[in-house]
């Protein structure tokens, strides 16, 4: 049994449920829309955030409807972040397949990304979800500033490990620990409890990104991103970081040199990665990744045993095995 069926095992009949429910939901008027939106749907990745939010809620309480609408906010507000990201990044292709942008164009993925947020909206005001809609909101907000915050400082390229974890924790790991959290809200968990599952969230979130930025410097592109994309995009990751706090002084400028470059040499970024490789920038990221792992599994260990803990221990070390 792989680890995302062992996930999935106490809430594979609520997962069934959820597929026809939200793609009820994408449903409109607009033949182009139901096109797309079925595009979307055909495309959907593993849901890893909607089982976070059935296995939060069963964790603590009995699944209901509240849980499926906290699951479908979730799932509505990631697709929109991610059709919007791409035109940002004017970005051809997710998880190997045409985005959006790529096949309708700018201006229609736009529409859409706004179309998926508003229906999360109305699903929120129409089901009095008034909660779960101030947590989703908090969390536009923050995954926002958390883009800005890293746009900011690649032009500045002046970050520090704590600035680091501070863009992460707002672009990544709030979307995690909102998944965690609503699920706990949804079954009427009271406010300590909540607050525990937006901790364990955020902690499973930060292992989760520092996991993805390693894989950046993967030689051997077990994920399908290219090698050295994030230097190429200037954006400083905790294994260059690392490095570069503990360089000298020539080594630091001819590295800074390289992530400066306007001109995208592969050359001088495969040195680059060899450089952040050989000077223990994974190992030190690892070291910071299973800290962030241990600290999620140690909030877990606090709640009585069943099936649900047990799928989320699974959750928290597929966050750091998985291979893409």
């Amino acid at each position: 049994m792989s680890s995302i069926d062992i996930i999935k095992a106490p809430i594979s009949e609520e997962l069934k449920t959820f597929e026809p429910f939200f793609r009820k939901l994408l449903k409109s008027k607009t033949p182009l829309l139901n096109i797309i939106t079925n595009y979307i749907i055909k495309r959907k990745g593993k849901q890893m955030r909607p089982m976070l939010v059935f296995l939060s809620a069963k964790l603590i309480g009995d699944v209901n409807p509240s849980t499926f609408n906290a699951a479908a906010l979730i799932e509505l507000m990631h697709t929109a972040t991610l059709i919007h990201d791409d035109v940002v990044d004017d970005s051809q292709l997710r998880r190997g397949i045409f985005s959006i942008n790529a096949l309708w164009k700018n201006k229609i993925a736009v529409l859409v990304g706004d179309y998926l947020l508003s229906r999360g909206l109305l699903l929120a005001v129409e089901n009095k979800e008034y909660d779960l809609l101030q947590t989703l909101s908090y969390t536009v907000k923050e995954m926002s500033e958390g883009e800005l915050l890293q746009i900011e400082k690649a032009r500045k390229l002046d970050i520090t490990e704590e600035v680091y974890y501070d863009i992460i924790r707002k672009k990544t790991a709030v979307l995690i620990a909102a998944c965690s959290s609503i699920g706990a809200k949804s079954v009427n968990a009271d406010e300590e409890t909540v607050k525990k599952m937006w901790e364990f969230g955020e902690l499973v979130g930060m292992a989760f990104q520092i996991k993805d930025d390693i894989f950046d410097f993967d030689k051997n592109n077990k994920t399908g991103k290219p090698s050295g994309n994030d230097i190429k995009e200037k954006k400083m990751t905790l294994p260059l970081i690392y490095v570069l706090n503990n360089a000298s002084p020539s080594d630091k400028r001819k590295i800074i040199r390289t992530v400066k470059s306007k001109n995208i040499n592969n050359e001088k970024i495969n040195e680059a990665i060899s450089f952040v490789i050989k000077n223990g920038g994974i190992e030190y990221s690892q070291q910071k990744m299973h800290e962030f792992k241990t600290k999620a599994l140690n909030i877990l260990h606090e709640f009585p045993e069943n099936e649900a803990k047990k799928s989320l221990i699974e959750y928290v070390n597929y966050t750091i095995t998985r291979k893409k």
